[in-house]
């Protein structure tokens, strides 16, 4: 799963990776999944350069394969840039801390300034909604706002979480 809980006060039932019993302090991350490996990338790449230079082959000799290299180096380096531009945006993450005065969520996008709210949690409400613009929509209400959590995260880890969460702010 691509989140994880880790208690500050003691490492109680459900442990470092577990969810946090009532009443501890705990602090939840979350981020994109990372299907593609470095070595993954390396072999995609790989594969990709073989399987292109295949027509090149019969062409060996003539005038013709200098034309044909030059839009071969375009389309795996466009490759390249799209893939590494896809990792780059895979680095945002939310941040969730919950405590016995406040919950405070920041979430940390790969470029740019973090996104910060804060609530009480005595007044905080969890809710997992199959109305909004993704399956089981997970928000948590307070202060004055709604904010999402875990957008990036697949409907039955939303589900999870929300039951996590409902229990730690019951």
């Amino acid at each position: 799963m691509p989140y994880s809980w880790q208690n500050f006060a003691t490492t109680g039932p459900g442990g470092a990776l577990g969810a946090p019993t009532v009443g501890e302090e705990a602090h939840l991350t979350l981020w994109p999944h990372q299907s593609l490996t470095r070595s993954g990338f390396v072999v995609f790449i790989g594969v990709t350069t073989g399987l292109l230079a295949v027509p090149i082959l019969s062409l060996l000799g003539s005038p013709a394969v200098w034309v044909l290299l030059g839009f071969f180096a375009l389309v795996v380096g466009a490759l390249w840039w799209a893939i590494m531009a896809n990792v780059a945006a895979r680095h945002g993450r939310e941040e969730l801390t919950l405590s016995e005065t406040s919950v405070h969520i920041s979430h940390i996008p790969a470029r740019g300034p973090a996104l910060e709210w804060e609530a009480n949690p005595h007044w905080v409400t969890v809710h997992l909604r199959d109305d909004g613009p993704v399956e089981k929509y997970l928000t948590l209400r307070g202060n004055g706002r709604e904010v999402e959590l875990g957008a990036f995260l697949s409907p039955d880890e939303r589900e999870g979480l929300f039951e996590d969460l409902s229990r730690l702010l019951r």
